[in-house]
Order: C-alpha cells, then sequence, then structure tokens
C-alpha cells in the first residue's frame, strides 16, 4: 500500500503494496463530485486514507487528515497530490473535503478496488507486500502463526475455501435511512478479505452471494455459510453458476431436511467409526471437542448434496469437566472422496475465520463498533479501508494486526521531540 509508514508515521521506503497497484485500483472509482470547483483527484484523497489506516490510531476521518497533513513532502509528491504554485510545495485536502468526498463515494466501485489489490497479489499481476521485520523476538501470534504452518494435525486434500458472512456497522444508516450492513468474503487459510459489498439488511443476505462473488475465479472452491444462506437457491448457485461446493448448516428455515438429516446420522458411535472424526483443541483457557460422522445423500435431499453430517461440539474448562454440548447438523455438495470426516470437521471450523479474523478485528482492533462516522458512505468506506489494511498485512505475513499497526508508531521515532525537556 505504497510505502509502510516510519518515524512520525510518514511513509518510508520499505514497499509495502507496490503504489503503481493501489493508484491504480484507486484511480477507477468513480468521482461523483462536479467538475467544478474540485482541488484534489479523488485518487489522491483515496490513497491518502488508505496509506493512513496502516497506522495505529488513524480509526476516524479526524485522524486521517491529521496523518495526511503531516505527510513529507516526498509521500505528496509520489501520491500526485496537488501543489500551490505560490508556496511550491504540495497540499491535502481539508478535513472537511475528506469528509465530504468519503461520505459521498461510489462505495462498490471502492469495495472492488480495494479488495482487488489483494487479488492482484493472488492473482500473481502485483507484487505481494514487503514490509520491514519488527524488532525485538516474535511477538505470540506470530509464533502461533508459525507452529501452525507445520502442524501436522490439519487434514491433508484440503481444497481451497471461502467464508461468507454479514456485519452491521453499529450506529450507521444508508442513505435510505435503513441499517449499514456489509456482506464479506474472506479465505480460510489466508485470512485475506476477498470481497464486499453492502446489502439492504439481515435478511436479504442470502439473496446477494452471486452479486458479491462476481468477477471471482471460485471454481473447485469450496464455500462455507451460515444456516441463514441454506437455501436452494444458494445450493444452485454454488454448484451450477459458481461451479464450487457448499458446506451449509441445517437448522429451523429448512426443517424437513434437518429431519431427514437427524434421521439417518442417529444411533451409537460405534456404528459410525468408518465415517467419523474426532478433533480436540486445547487453548484460551478452555478445551474443546468436535465429534462428526457423516453419511452419504443426493440431490432428492437438496440440489447437489452428497454427503450430510452430524457435528458434536463438546466444550470444558482445562480440569476436564465438560461444561457445554452442542449438535448441529448440515450439509455439502463435497463427494466423499473429496472430502472424508476430517476434512469436513476442518471445514466447518475454518468457517469461524470471518468472525475471528475479519469481524472481531474491524471491532477490536480498529474500534469500528465504536465509530461515530455515520454519515453517506463514509462507514462502508472506512470498513473498505480497513480490510485494505488487514490484507497488505496478512499478504506480508504478519498474524497480529494490531502489532503490525503499531511498529510505524514506535516511540523511539519522536523522542527527539523530547530532547528540549532533558
Amino acid at each position: 500500500m505504497g510505502e509502510l509508514a516510519r518515524e512520525d508515521g510518514q511513509v518510508g521506503a520499505g514497499p509495502a503494496v507496490p503504489m503503481s497497484s493501489l493508484v491504480t485500483r484507486l484511480s477507477r472509482v468513480v468521482d461523483r463530485r462536479n467538475r467544478r470547483g474540485r482541488r484534489h483527484d479523488l485518487v489522491v484523497i483515496l490513497a491518502l486514507a488508505a496509506c493512513a489506516t496502516l497506522v495505529v490510531g488513524n480509526d476516524s476521518v479526524a485522524a486521517i487528515w491529521q496523518w495526511s497533513a503531516g505527510a513529507s513532502q516526498e509521500v505528496l509528491a509520489r501520491l500526485g497530490a496537488r501543489q500551490d504554485p505560490w508556496r511550491g510545495r504540495y497540499v491535502v485536502p481539508s478535513e472537511r473535503t475528506f469528509r465530504r468526498v468519503l461520505g459521498g463515494l461510489d462505495g462498490a466501485g471502492l469495495d472492488r478496488e480495494t479488495c482487488g489489490v489483494a487479488a492482484d497479489v493472488v492473482r500473481g499481476v502485483a507484487a505481494a507486500p514487503v514490509l520491514p521485520a519488527a524488532e525485538g523476538p516474535p511477538e505470540r501470534e506470530q509464533r502461533r502463526a508459525a507452529q501452525r504452518a507445520i502442524d501436522h494435525s490439519v487434514p491433508l486434500g484440503l481444497l481451497p475455501a471461502i467464508a461468507v458472512d454479514g456485519k452491521a456497522l453499529r450506529g450507521a444508516r444508508t442513505g435510505t435511512g435503513g441499517r449499514a450492513f456489509l456482506l464479506g468474503a474472506i479465505s480460510h487459510a489466508s485470512g485475506v478479505v476477498l470481497a464486499q459489498r453492502q446489502i439492504p439488511d439481515k435478511k436479504g443476505e442470502a439473496g446477494q452471494v452471486e452479486a458479491l462473488l462476481a468477477g471471482l475465479d471460485t471454481a473447485g472452491m469450496v464455500f462455507t455459510l451460515d444456516a441463514l444462506h441454506t437455501t436452494k437457491k444458494s445450493a444452485r448457485l454454488i454448484t451450477d453458476d459458481l461451479h464450487a461446493h457448499y458446506l451449509l448448516i441445517l437448522k429451523g428455515n429448512q426443517p424437513l431436511t434437518r429431519a431427514a438429516a437427524r434421521a439417518v446420522l442417529t444411533g451409537p458411535d460405534t456404528d459410525w467409526a468408518a465415517t467419523s472424526a474426532v478433533e480436540n483443541d486445547r487453548g484460551h483457557g478452555r478445551v474443546e471437542r468436535r465429534q462428526i460422522r457423516t453419511t452419504d445423500a443426493d440431490d432428492t435431499l437438496f440440489p447437489g448434496a452428497r454427503q450430510v453430517f452430524r457435528l458434536r461440539r463438546d466444550v470444558g474448562g482445562l480440569d476436564g469437566v465438560w461444561d457445554t454440548k452442542e449438535i448441529i447438523h448440515g450439509i455439502t455438495s463435497l463427494p466423499a472422496g473429496l472430502a472424508g470426516p476430517a476434512q469436513l470437521n476442518h471445514y466447518q471450523r475454518q468457517h469461524w475465520t470471518v468472525e475471528n479474523r475479519l469481524h472481531w478485528t474491524r471491532d477490536v482492533t480498529f474500534g469500528e463498533d465504536k465509530s461515530q462516522v455515520r454519515t453517506g458512505t463514509a462507514p462502508r468506506a472506512l470498513a473498505g479501508f480497513r480490510n485494505l489494511t488487514i490484507n497488505t498485512f496478512r499478504l506480508a505475513g504478519r498474524a497480529n494486526i494490531a502489532h503490525a499497526r503499531r511498529d510505524p508508531a514506535r516511540p523511539r521515532h519522536r523522542l527527539r521531540r523530547l530532547r528540549h525537556l532533558t
């Protein structure tokens, strides 16, 4: 994303995402402003907002403007900022301009291009982000990520998988007065946000999957979705139109299919030894056991169905006492030859990537739910820049987004400001 910030939040020497890729993508966003009276190019405003969001603390429009106002002349020149002919210096838009522009953007276009930067890297069109190494020993999440990379308990033969789920922008409203709600798609393996789209409300989420994934090459992938998407229309879309596979949860909106799955998957565990798997996990002060059993299915049960499964989750404390039990049923278009019980267990667990690595990160690391931005498309735009930041750090191999955002703002760069006090 241009270049990562270094001292005093400035953009530094080491490229994160090549500037040409970012600027080329952002220049495709349609400028809805009246040509008369424009002083700053839209791509400059968007690039400044994208670069500012990389640095910790720049989670509001005011903070983005403040970072931009302190950017070096070299950075502003690279971004194509407007030059004041009288002073011979590059200038940045005012805070009011940032608010007005971000509040009146082509939101769909911005979502498409910010996610497209990551898509360019995945396809090899653009270079992968390169970040300076963090000082000191690797922090905890980085060590855990390295350990997971060599974890031999992960099943073999997994297909590329994408989790799809929605998130409300708390307090924000659309232009028609409805609640702002964003539907996102994120890679299981990398945690990279592949697509985002604003939808009318939670109830309309299921009908927006096709538009969300338009333009993505999804053939042969696996889509994990929650029970809201368990409809025959979604199943046919994924298998027939996208040439992919689905893994769906059966709940109250499909009572007959769920009842049929329950009926065929009953019986003691010993009866299912050949088509079952158990996964144990320990961490965060608790232990979890996930037991899955599967059996074959066909189109008479659900469009494209090839297997149904029963998943039991037991959660307890480190003392070995089980506290809670949950049993869910699901259905998938993956045949047993492509995904056995262990693979299905893993896919279902990794669906929570969308909550743990996207929604939680934006809420906690970027303070999205606490944001006071309410006007127009500004909440959606800031969410798009946060996705871009998340993608930049993850494609560069950084596991902890909060830790990565703090790197460019290390206190050692600011000590010289305090020398007059010592």
